[in-house]
């Protein structure tokens, strides 16, 4: 089995930082792309920003230049830093990963979820 745990949400104000770590565990082979969604209460999920196992990233147009991807394959965690928050971005974050792994003796592909961590901005 595989397991995504997820780390740094909490309580900021406008304009402050925060940083969320996903680390990955189990029988990983290899791990392909990494994200971070977000859900807002009454809202569907939506990709925050994602980035491949080489390193390409992409973002929401709604936080670009503000949240900033990254990887780091040697401990299967990926993080996002962010910067400059506003209220809008108030949701449950959920990391996503797209996983080779082992099972029953055999390679397995499949998408794995965090748990969320909550991030809420407010003064």
């Amino acid at each position: 089995q595989v397991q995504l745990v997820e780390s740094g949400g909490g309580l900021v104000q406008p304009g402050g930082s925060l940083r969320l770590a996903c680390a990955a565990s189990g029988s990983i082979v290899s791990i392909n792309s990494m994200g971070w969604y977000r859900q807002a209460p009454g809202k569907q999920r939506e990709l925050v920003a994602a980035i491949s196992r080489g390193g390409s990233t992409n973002y929401a147009d709604s936080v670009k230049g503000r949240f900033t991807i990254s990887r780091d394959n040697a401990k299967n965690t990926v993080y996002l830093q962010m910067n400059s928050l506003k209220p809008e971005d108030t949701a449950v974050y959920y990391c996503n990963a797209g996983v080779t792994h082992i099972r029953g003796g055999v390679f397995d592909t499949a998408d794995y979820w965090g748990q969320g961590t909550q991030v809420t901005v407010s003064s």
